[in-house]
């Protein structure tokens, strides 16, 4: 579909009919009718990354993706966004702003021409078998009991949750907020609030080797996380960033 090009060396450029623009390696799906401030390091705010990437707001609420159950309206949305993102801005890969977009990965996947990211839970897979056979992998999401009854995880490759820990911060002040979406989230108390969750989590499954956060508003608080139980945490930045490394290669620099 594409012509990579390093330099101007090449015979000819070439886009496919219909791509408008170029430059945008990640597209991400996002909610639009979400009243919720994007701090940096969050999925919403481009200026988390150091590259560029393109936001395609879709007309679905936090709460309604997060309590209600996989919708065929959302996936139609969803799909419709990332073809758009594809066929008219060149995107490479797609992602979703909200862990629980996991609940439409297969139909997603199946429906695009590039490779579909759309929740952190993605990682847990691989996470899993990073950590020695006897070990967990903790997840803090936004609310616990819509993500173990939910689809989410077996669309992401997980099958057997005897090895998951799962801890909802639907009981947080500030998820409160954004379930609510009053338009307001203190930063600090946010990450405190995530860090308690997570020693919690540690103290009551001492096997827990790593944590993987589902929201897109949570990977700010990563390393407030990691200072707390001195484990890894993956979220959605540390999937982003590892896609578009995949599908932005580049030529080494260097000698011998």
């Amino acid at each position: 579909m594409y012509t990579y090009t390093y330099g101007y060396d090449e015979a000819e450029f070439y886009i496919p009919k219909g791509q408008v623009v170029g430059g945008y390696a990640i597209g991400i799906v996002c909610l639009g009718d979400q009243w919720v401030p994007p701090p940096p390091g969050s999925v919403e705010n481009a200026s988390t990354f150091n590259f560029p990437v393109c936001l395609k707001p879709i007309h679905v609420g936090c709460k309604e993706i997060v309590l209600g159950k996989a919708s065929p309206t959302i996936l139609e949305k969803t799909i419709k966004a990332g073809k758009e993102l594809v066929e008219k801005l060149g995107c490479r890969a797609i992602v979703g702003a909200c862990g629980y977009f996991a609940n439409y990965q297969e139909e997603v996947a199946a429906a695009l021409d590039v490779p579909v990211f759309l929740s952190s839970l993605m990682q847990v897979p691989i996470v899993i078998r990073a950590l020695k056979p006897d070990q967990k992998v903790g997840i803090i999401c936004a609310k616990g009991d819509a993500l173990s009854a939910a689809p989410a995880l077996k669309q992401c490759g997980v099958d057997d949750l005897s090895n998951i820990v799962i801890a909802g911060a639907q009981d947080t002040s500030q998820i409160k907020n954004i379930l609510e979406g009053t338009g307001r989230m203190n930063n600090a108390k946010f990450g405190q609030e995530l860090a308690d969750i997570a020693k919690k989590i540690v103290s009551d499954h001492p096997d827990v080797g790593a944590i993987v956060l589902e929201g897109s508003l949570f990977p700010p608080y990563a390393w407030a996380i990691q200072k707390a139980v001195r484990l890894p945490v993956f979220d959605f930045t540390t999937m982003i960033n590892w896609v578009y490394n995949a599908v932005v290669r580049r030529p080494f620099a260097g000698f011998i």
